[in-house]
């Protein structure tokens, strides 16, 4: 469990969210005693599959859903005891948007603003600065069904920002976007942080390894891991081996092979390609190489690396995260 801070901006403490299941008689855990905590003035990644339970965790901490039990504080106040005054402190991005696609993008930021309970002149100059900040000016007047995927998703987190709240939240927010869009995205968001503490939800091991400060992965509904992106991949010593076999290949034959190699642990398969870590991976390589040929298993490439996010959620989950990702 991750140690509580009295100026944290959002904290966690043993929540356990379970919805009924149709299938069977015991209610599925959607998280299960998760625990984090998360400064103020943070970008805080929650990375991990579809189902692993960030999607709930965001809903209850932004009072859309009460937890069966545990705590969660935001802002300073309590999500369950308090909502309202969480409502008024935070901004919220949900992963499908929320903008009135007949009105334009003025309208839309106006209409946020009001309900907001901004002033009409307020709201306008806040709207104005929005969408200058997004690059968003020269379709302000523009119906949002005629902006693009990148510019939508840059308006509905202008609408999150409208009331100048002290915690946003972006529930995986470049989902659906092509890479470029994505990029863009994720430059406006480091631009529009000032001092604001930012919940991230995210599928997307890259846009969590460049955005977050501090991260969590989250496996089956509770956290396994957390820290800085540069800690959790510094954390497994050595670099990453990747070979990939020939398409008819004997895997199973290929892993018992280069299992027999002093220095190579971590050994896993994920479809033709081999991986696993070593120290030595320059005295190591010609091993396998060597190992695979006396074993008759073609080899099409090797290749080492640093470690990755995904190395990382491996060792701690004993699955590659693009193999649940999926």
């Amino acid at each position: 469990m991750m140690h509580s801070s009295s100026d944290a901006a959002v904290e966690a403490v043993d929540l356990v969210k379970t919805y009924p299941s149709g299938r069977r008689s015991e209610p599925v855990r959607a998280i299960d005693t998760l625990n984090f905590s998360v400064e103020a003035g943070c970008v805080f990644g929650l990375l991990g599959p579809n189902g692993a339970g960030k999607s709930t965790t965001i809903k209850i901490l932004s009072t859309l859903a009460h937890p069966d039990s545990g705590t969660a504080m935001v802002a300073g106040a309590d999500v369950v005891n308090n909502p309202e005054k969480v409502r008024r402190a935070i901004g919220f991005v949900a992963q499908e948007s929320v903008s009135d696609p007949a009105a334009t993008g003025r309208e839309n930021l106006m209409l946020a603003a009001r309900l907001h309970g901004m002033r009409k002149r307020e709201a306008r100059a806040r709207a104005g600065e929005l969408l200058e900040r997004f690059a968003l000016s020269g379709a302000a007047h523009r119906p949002v069904n005629t902006y693009s995927g990148g510019m939508a998703r840059k308006l509905d987190i202008a609408m999150g920002l409208i009331h100048r709240p002290a915690v946003l939240f972006l529930d995986e927010p470049t989902t659906g976007l092509d890479p470029q869009a994505r990029t863009e995205l994720w430059a406006e968001i480091m631009s529009a942080r000032d001092h604001l503490t930012v919940i991230l939800t995210t599928h997307y091991l890259e846009e969590a390894d460049r955005l977050a400060d501090r991260l969590a992965i989250v496996d089956r509904g509770h956290v396994v891991i957390h820290g800085t992106p540069d800690e959790l991949k510094s954390s497994l010593h050595g670099d990453g081996v990747v070979v990939e076999l020939g398409h008819n290949a004997a895997v199973d034959t290929a892993i018992s092979a280069v299992g027999q190699i002093p220095g190579l642990a971590g050994i896993s398969a994920d479809g033709n390609s081999l991986r696993a870590r070593t120290h030595h991976a320059s005295a190591t390589i010609p091993r396998v190489l060597s190992v695979l040929d006396n074993a008759d298993i073609d080899v099409v490439s090797a290749t080492v690396y640093r470690p990755s996010l995904d190395d990382v959620y491996l060792q701690h989950t004993g699955r590659a995260f693009q193999e649940v990702a999926a």
